[in-house]
């Protein structure tokens, strides 16, 4: 492993983990078993905040505390409505690393997470706002590309990584969106990259303790089944969710043009009727991961969901990754020793 660990060795300083491959935070999804596991193996688990009631989120930080000694992160939506309650939880608890995600945090909660002793991350979609992170005290960018699942920005990874990962080096960058295999893994090594984050991939490990018809499900899908909703009209700001096109993707269609309709009627603020939308997918991720309801329930996945088509123990995820970027690094510097 001598070619990789020269590469990814200021991921694995930052993190503190054997591998700087990350478990994307996913409601519903990265509870305090998959967090756990993920670190067992030496991997990076995130805590999916969510909009988790303050209780509940404690007693998964707790439950993480007590199953491993191994560093880890909770990752805050700063625009649910719990997001201050469970910021000022993990500050109190003392948790390790602090991920905010959903919008861009104030340079004030960046300070209350520093001052608790957490590394800090936060997301970055170009440069000026990596650049302005890195201002408020961020120790580490996250650069996902709209490839990933869940909640989407505009752009690709192929474009974040010339705009931010190519202009900035003074602290640590990982990348995610649309990354499954070992042989992209050690080309975007090769970039800069600190280190990767995935999510799709993690699902699809026996640790991971979703329905099976949710496994299922991505087995079946091809990658441009995994599409980013619609959005109908602009009164309602929806953010994009990339998931796989079902019935439930046509009932989102349908409850965006209600609530316009009422908000144009003075039934719904704008506000009100946003929090509908977001209650929509909680609802609908629930149903699909805890019940597996695969035809209305929020199937939220990446494109890379194309890219796996097994179920995979954490052990031999992990191997096979790493494994396979280390043949693709032997192979590049035979390419490079050809005259």
């Amino acid at each position: 492993m001598k070619n990789i660990e020269q590469l990814w060795q200021r991921g694995k300083d930052f993190l503190g983990v054997q591998y700087p491959i990350m478990a994307g935070a996913m409601t519903w999804i990265s509870d305090h078993r998959l967090v756990t596991s993920v670190a067992e193996h030496g991997g990076f688990g995130c805590l999916a905040g969510g909009n988790l009631p303050p209780d509940i989120f404690s007693r998964e930080i707790d439950h993480i505390r007590q199953a491993t000694d191994k560093p880890f992160a909770v990752n805050l939506i700063t625009i649910a409505p719990n997001y201050r309650a469970h910021l000022e939880l993990a500050a109190d608890k003392g948790v390790p690393f602090i991920i905010f995600a959903g919008s861009f945090p104030r340079a004030s909660e960046i300070v209350i997470a520093k001052q608790s002793g957490a590394k800090v991350m936060a997301f970055a979609s170009n440069e000026s706002i990596a650049r302005r992170m890195i201002d408020s005290g961020v120790d580490a960018l996250i650069l996902e590309g709209s490839e990933a699942g869940g909640h989407i920005g505009h752009v690709s990874l192929v474009i974040l990584l010339q705009q931010v990962l190519f202009a900035i080096e003074n602290i640590p960058i990982f990348v995610a969106g649309g990354i499954a295999t070992g042989k992209l893994m050690a080309h975007l090594l090769l970039m800069g990259a600190a280190g990767i984050q995935m999510g799709t991939r993690f699902v699809m490990t026996e640790e991971c303790q979703v329905h099976p018809n949710f496994k299922q499900a991505f087995i079946r899908a091809k990658a441009r089944d995994a599409v980013a909703t619609p959005a109908v009209g602009s009164e309602l700001n929806v953010v994009a969710v990339r998931a796989i096109r079902n019935k439930g993707m046509a009932d989102f269609a349908d409850l965006q043009m209600e609530l316009i309709l009422k908000n144009r009627r003075g039934e719904i603020s704008k506000k009100d009727a946003q929090y509908e939308i977001e209650k929509f997918w909680v609802g609908a991720l629930r149903s699909a991961v805890q019940n597996g309801d695969v035809e209305r329930g929020s199937l939220m996945a990446g494109q890379s969901v194309g890219l796996v088509n097994k179920i995979q123990t954490m052990r031999e995820m992990f191997d096979e990754l790493i494994e396979h970027a280390e043949l693709e690094l032997e192979k590049i510097s035979e390419r490079l020793a050809c005259k």
